[in-house]
């Protein structure tokens, strides 16, 4: 098949990100990713919800906090869940394998005492700086 399913954005995140565990204890992080368009006469915001899994949602829930701007690359997924009422309902996120931060850290104390080292590429073989990302 000639099928294609690649996403990627570049936003700031619209609160922490949320981390839980499965049951064999693989990590997993939600968060949402506000990210900006500009059209010939109007501009606004997308919100965008995004899902990563084991190392990547560890380093996410560990460096990345509200305010934070990133790239993310993944592939879009969607899945069906019932509510309370029984009534099935549809979420689309982006299920990410790459992330790369960008820019500043927000003025935030850390939730988890980080290093004060360099900013972390979370991504297999993806972009290393901000210049490099075609678009």
């Amino acid at each position: 098949a000639n099928d294609l399913n690649l996403c990627q954005f570049i936003g700031r995140l619209g609160k922490e990100p949320e981390q839980r565990f499965l049951p064999n204890g693989d990590a997993v992080v939600n968060f949402s990713l506000a990210v900006g368009w500009k059209g010939k006469d109007k501009e606004g915001c997308e919100w965008v919800n995004v899902v990563a899994f084991k190392k990547l949602a560890e380093i996410i829930s560990q460096y990345l906090t509200k305010g934070s701007q990133v790239y993310v690359a993944g592939k879009m997924r969607t899945r069906q869940w019932q509510d309370k009422d029984g009534q099935a309902r549809y979420s689309t996120e982006i299920v990410a394998d790459q992330m790369q931060m960008l820019g500043a850290k927000p003025d935030s104390t850390p939730r988890h005492e980080r290093p004060a080292q360099s900013q972390p590429a979370a991504s297999s073989g993806g972009y290393q700086d901000q210049d490099d990302i075609p678009f």
